[in-house]
């Protein structure tokens, strides 16, 4: 643990549990005593939190126990022969450590946590009888003690604490830290937060910091008049942009390379072991031993889940498409049209406030829908069934943010209320979704923690003193957790800021000919965004659950299909735009338009396979490790079939 002594450790998980009015004079009956009884069997430091509204159970571990709980999981963790290998306490020494020096990462430690509650079972070979209050019931054989209990709504929630001493130091030297622009200690973060908030900062501070080349051309475009240049200059400024979309996306790729071999992720621990579940490679084992050795069976058996998953993937994908048709598209069409002919200001508001309710609710549905349909499908893992939501609800936000624009670009050909959209969404529309992001987080906050206090003066009639809230594991209890708009149960809050990302760069990439200056209020918005995100997971939210993932997934694609789209909308455009200026006619200019679409096409695909995705130093290391690795089990092999033939 990084700044601690190996042997020791910090309170990093907290169980909530309803306050007791009941004691128990019989301790084994007592399902809380039990429970604190049986982890502290496990060799896990317990302390009991008394709050205003609930009880706390603070958790440590000393390294020994995380180390055997991780042999106990067979986490696969990197060894410094170049093997992944199951972990094994008696060999500790061998495997490789964090950056940060830590033998564990944070998505490791809670998955060893997770592990050790979870793994609390009646071993007895008889039904328990448990008491909570006034309220009983039975603990069955082989049950999870921790399953059971928040099954009867006794465990309210169990949650990772925030470590102070690291949570002050990131504040200062990261949120804080306004002088340093887009620098960010990723290593720190990573340590802290783990591989996925980690990645979505480094993504962030790289895109913000690629961002300055796009910024000063279209600031340079709007200040400075080029005369009867001018119809030369937006050309070459798109084609300049568009190079530098498509280099942005390769580089990230070998930066992302890079990240994972530093953090070691090119080992596999499941998301399946960190969420309790059954991995698909284990049923897969199980169904090749039920169908035996009969290898026709085997193939058609795997060929037929294969085939249904993917008609399953199909035919969801087929309803969003369909609804984002026939529901939403003309809804969009009809509110852009009334938008452009109303005449009042105070209409047009009133319009627009109308219409935000309305597309808040059909977004909030089909993201439902999408989790819905999703649990149908036969995707692999947790993160297959992220990115498939993120796929469809992305679909939802994309007609809703750029159908608008669409209408007032290349159907009315009006350019000045395309900026005035455009500056309303970059400025506007992300300044109050940024005060949002911070003060409802807040307000809830301070909203449970007065009903605390409110529920705990009734309670106490007598007393004169003023009641204050000192726990600070309660606060932590009382913030709201870092979760997605859609729900928790594929992804959390990492899918609204990816979104916003993802949506900000489709607008300043689609429409950059009409508006070269919406880079420089891009540049603005992501330097405050950068610090606005970090001071949201220090301060105002729970500290996040990890996942072990160390790559922005669907969203990386989503960007490729937007730089796509954006040499489409760009080239109409320049077309409408000479047109305007009456120097072409609309069928030379068509011609040379669809000639430079084809340019830049060649361009976004000739970039991306001239720029390797990973560093050579990332790939020779790579190849060192793999080639040590073979020359081991190769000795071994050797050394096990010669004492083989000394035995014969």
């Amino acid at each position: 643990m990084n700044g601690q002594e190996e042997g020791q450790t910090g309170f990093e998980i907290a169980v909530a549990i309803p306050k007791r009015t009941v004691k128990e004079q019989d301790a084994s009956c007592d399902c809380i005593e039990l429970l604190v009884s049986e982890l502290r069997k496990m060799g896990l430091i317990v302390e009991f939190v008394v709050g205003l509204a609930d009880e706390f159970i603070k958790l440590a571990a000393p390294l020994e126990i995380l180390g055997k709980a991780a042999a106990d999981l067979e986490i696969r963790k990197p060894t410094h022969i170049g093997m992944d290998l199951p972990f094994r306490w008696d060999e500790v020494e061998e495997f490789v450590r964090q950056p940060d020096g830590s033998l564990f990462s944070w998505a490791e430690r809670f998955c060893c946590f997770q592990h050790l509650i979870y793994g609390i079972v009646n071993r007895t070979e008889s039904i328990i009888t448990l008491r909570f209050n006034d309220k009983e019931f039975q603990w069955k054989l082989g049950e999870s003690l921790l399953t059971r209990l928040e099954c009867e709504g006794i465990v309210k929630q169990l949650f990772p604490l925030h470590d102070e001493s690291k949570r002050k130091h990131l504040l200062k030297h990261w949120a804080l830290n306004w002088l340093d622009f887009t620098q960010q200690p990723i290593d720190e973060i990573y340590s802290y937060f783990g591989s996925k908030i980690a990645t979505y900062f480094s993504f962030l501070g790289m895109y913000t910091q690629w961002m300055f080349f796009p910024a000063a051309c279209g600031l340079t475009l709007q200040l400075i008049d080029f005369g009867s240049w001018q119809l030369w200059v937006l050309p070459v400024f798109f084609i300049s942009i568009i190079s530098w979309a498509v280099l942005l996306i390769q580089f990230w790729k070998r930066k992302n390379s890079a990240l994972q071999f530093r953090w070691q992720m090119n080992h596999s621990m499941g998301d399946n072991v960190l969420n309790k579940g059954k991995s698909d490679l284990q049923s897969d084992v199980e169904l090749m031993k039920k169908l035996g050795n009969d290898k026709r069976k085997q193939k058609e058996a795997f060929q037929r889940n294969e085939w249904f998953g993917h008609l399953l993937r199909f035919r969801n994908d087929a309803v969003i498409v369909l609804s984002i048709i026939c529901l939403q598209l003309p809804f969009e069409l009809a509110y852009a049209h009334i938008y452009q002919v109303l005449g009042s200001d105070v209409m047009k508001f009133a319009l627009t406030a109308a219409y935000l309710f309305a597309i808040r609710c059909f977004t909030k549905i089909g993201g439902k829908v999408s989790v819905k349909l999703i649990k149908d499908e036969n995707n692999k893992s947790t993160e297959i069934r992220a990115d498939s939501l993120v796929y469809k609800v992305f679909g939802l936000y994309f007609m809703q943010s750029y159908i608008g624009l669409f209408y007032h670009a290349l159907l009315l050909q009006n350019f000045m209320t395309l900026r005035q959209i455009l500056i309303q969404r970059l400025i506007v529309s992300r300044v109050l979704q940024n005060l949002m992001e911070n003060s409802i987080p807040y307000l809830k906050y301070s909203y449970k923690k007065c009903r605390a206090i409110y529920k705990k003066k009734h309670e106490k009639v007598s007393s004169t003193g003023k009641i204050q809230m000192t726990s600070r594991v309660e606060k932590e209890y009382l913030k709201p957790a870092y979760s997605a708009s859609t729900g928790e149960e594929f992804e959390d809050g990492l899918f609204d800021d990816f979104l916003e990302l993802a949506l900000q760069f489709g607008m300043v990439m689609m429409f950059a000919c009409a508006f070269p200056l919406a880079f420089s209020l891009t540049l603005l918005n992501n330097i405050s965004v950068i610090r606005t995100d970090a001071l949201k997971l220090l301060v105002m939210l729970r500290r996040p659950i990890p996942r072990a993932t160390a790559t922005i997934g669907a969203w990386l694609n989503i960007f490729q299909f937007l730089i796509a789209m954006s040499i489409c909308t760009n080239c109409g455009l320049l077309m409408y735009l000479f047109d305007q200026e009456g120097k072409w006619r609309i069928e030379p200019g068509l011609a040379v338009i669809l000639i430079m679409e084809h340019i830049l096409l060649l361009i976004q695909f000739g970039f991306s396979h001239f720029v390797p995705e990973e560093p050579a130093w990332v790939k020779a290391n790579r190849v060192k490790n793999a080639t040590q690795a073979q020359d081991i089990c190769s000795k071994q092999l050797l050394s096990n079939s010669g004492g083989e033939k000394k035995i014969e």
